[in-house]
């Protein structure tokens, strides 16, 4: 029986796929080759997770691969109407991403408390100015996206002693339904996105919703960038609805040398990389050898997205049907 065809659609620096030696026939493509290589495939690691050559190639003629695995949390960039409608199982990298996001939103809510940015500053300037910083524990914060980064947020925040409300797509136990998000964000010292894109939570976060924060709130955004209305983020900064924000992910990425957002005042621009901590890259390929290991062995896959809703739901009763909203 011929070795399975892994495709690869390949990124600099390449995944370690050694371990599959003798058990798959690893190719690799670029974005321009993968439609021509995807008949042959009976696996698509889809390690240049920012590209959106799978959306585009999909459609296609010809065979597609039965299981199509993201080196990623989300899925937006490869899922296509032809994908979503096919028998192709589709997973993503969970259990990857959560602790290093969490801990980058925790050091981001210490250094807004702390009013770090502006003790770097001033110390550039040589200048002394004594400054009250913000005590963290007690203050309020809103984590939407119940998912397993918004809920890892959540507990390291709680060791903070920061008061955290969870927001997903419908109430049960400790989570919160998104009919409250408003009136929880207009008492909360720090509000979290750590949604997925999909139709619920495009541009949720704009013009009405910086309008209901408190004057000294911060606004964080490690989820999706097309789920913040930049345009109407900067308003609401310049105008002072806020007191500062951070994003590490954005609409159009890379952020370009002309755009706008690198000179907001109160705004902390970072290059979307929350997640992405010493060995990423190993463990991301680890994961996905022994994804293939079970898939090869016959035995049922980890980390199944349900193409519909656009992200993996929950397994755990107290989390069930993780929305299509805030996730």
């Amino acid at each position: 029986m011929p070795e399975p065809v892994v495709l690869v659609l390949d990124a600099d620096p390449s995944p370690r796929l050694g371990r599959l030696t003798g058990r798959a026939r690893v190719l690799r493509t670029d974005a321009a080759g993968l439609a021509d290589r995807l008949p042959d495939a009976d696996v698509l690691l889809v390690w240049d997770f920012a590209s959106d050559a799978v959306r585009e190639a999909w459609p296609g003629p010809g065979a597609r691969p039965g299981w199509v695995h993201t080196a990623s949390a989300g899925v937006d960039r490869l899922l296509c109407p032809e994908l979503v409608a096919s028998d192709t199982v589709v997973t993503n990298a969970r259990g990857i991403f959560e602790r290093p996001i969490a801990e980058y939103v925790a050091g981001l809510v210490l250094a807004f408390a702390k009013d770090l940015p502006t003790t770097l500053a001033l110390q550039r300037e040589r200048r002394w100015h004594h400054r009250e910083g913000q005590q963290v524990a007690g203050s309020r914060a809103v984590v939407v996206g119940a998912g397993p980064i918004g809920r890892e947020i959540t507990r390291l925040l709680h060791g903070l002693g920061v008061q955290v409300a969870l927001v997903g797509r419908t109430a049960r136990r400790t989570i919160h339904g998104i009919e409250d998000l408003g009136p929880l964000a207009a008492r909360a010292d720090w509000v979290i996105s750590a949604v997925p894109l999909t139709r619920s939570t495009y541009g949720m976060f704009d013009t009405r919703f910086f309008g209901l924060l408190q004057p000294s709130a911060r606004f964080i955004n490690v989820g999706r960038g097309a789920s913040v209305v930049e345009a109407d983020l900067v308003s609401a900064l310049e105008r002072r609805w806020l007191a500062g924000a951070a994003l590490d992910v954005f609409g159009d990425e890379p952020l370009g040398e002309d755009s706008p957002l690198w000179d907001v005042p109160g705004l902390l621009v970072s290059p979307h990389l929350s997640g992405d901590t010493v060995g990423w890259r190993d463990r991301l390929g680890e994961q996905f050898v022994a994804m293939y290991e079970l898939w090869a062995d016959g035995g049922p896959l980890p980390n199944v997205v349900d193409k519909q809703r656009g992200y993996v739901p929950s397994t755990d009763n107290s989390a069930e049907e993780e929305g299509a909203s805030p996730e």
